[in-house]
């Protein structure tokens, strides 16, 4: 067990993906096994994807989506620079349990929803039911759609865009701009330098399980930076159970507005706008966080 801890107890090459490692006879999922490596995805792991869906449902609290208070803000400012009477269809990416979606259509957008997480989807595709609002929810990964001229407006929230490597952050705007239509916006937000973090390390131990795991586990967490020219950081959490070892790696990338601008424009967006969040604060140089608002 410890020579393959020690595996991973070392700065991750960049971008490097998360891993699963069975330790002894058996897996999680019941296969015989023997140290053997797996991807680990943590948006559908049946106890974290439960403690995610919790968090977005929180009102007061800014863990998974911001508080409902900013989100209701967030909204309304949007249908104030893009109104739903010139902008209709609009494609909310990485939608999660539908918060802003719905919001959306009750402001009078005509909505289609993406997102990863099974679970988010599920309690969606239950609360359009619900309320009525008939927006479309699809459980897929957002690099993978192939919409042309079809939306008016396309919505990324919450810093997801910065989450990605430098090669598939080129291929989502891509995408994204091939599925706008001639003058459609793609609105987003993403952090700035003033929110990087020192590099740390620290642990726990968890008797009665936590948010990676419901079985007693150990965590060790760190914080790395990586000074090149992507300004990547990354937050990684070691979980280690009887059964298995669990390394999640959550990437982050901090942007200038110039380094924002160079990144996206030249694939072929005509316009942009540049505000101090997603609910049209005004941009600081000093700010943590800019929203873009790319007009095709």
């Amino acid at each position: 067990m410890f020579n393959e801890l020690q595996k991973y107890l070392v700065k991750p090459e960049l971008y490097a993906p998360g891993t699963r490692v069975c330790l002894g006879t058996a897996c999680r999922d019941g296969a015989a096994m023997n140290s053997q490596t797996h991807s680990t995805k943590f948006w559908d792991d049946e106890h974290i994807s439960r403690g995610m869906l919790e968090a977005h449902l929180d009102p007061d609290w800014d863990a998974a989506t911001r508080k409902h208070e900013f989100v209701d803000k967030s909204v309304k400012w949007i249908s104030e620079i893009a109104p739903p009477s010139g902008y209709n269809l609009l494609l909310d990416l990485g939608c999660g349990p539908g918060l802003y979606a719905e919001r959306f259509s009750n402001a009078g957008y005509s909505v289609t929803g993406v997102d990863l997480s099974k679970r988010s989807i599920e309690y969606a595709k239950e609360q359009t039911l619900l309320n009525e609002s008939g927006i479309e929810y699809r459980c897929q990964d957002y690099l993978t759609l192939d919409y042309a001229d079809q939306f008016d407006v396309i919505t990324l929230i919450y810093c997801d865009y910065a989450v990605l490597s430098d090669t598939n952050r080129q291929l989502l705007v891509r995408i994204i701009h091939r599925a706008l239509k001639p003058g459609g916006k793609f609105i987003f937000d993403v952090f700035t330098p003033c929110k990087r973090n020192a590099e740390s390390h620290t642990w726990g131990y968890f008797a009665n399980g936590g948010f990676w795991c419901e079985k007693p586990h150990i965590c060790l967490e760190s914080v790395y930076q990586y000074d090149d020219a992507d300004r990547t950081e990354l937050s990684q959490s070691i979980v280690l159970t009887e059964e298995a070892l669990h390394v999640y790696n959550i990437w982050d990338h901090y942007f200038t507005k110039e380094a924002l601008l160079s990144e996206i424009q030249p694939i072929g967006f005509n316009a942009c706008d540049f505000y101090g969040d997603v609910a049209g604060k005004e941009y600081s140089d000093s700010g943590e966080a800019i929203c873009g608002v790319f007009t095709k």
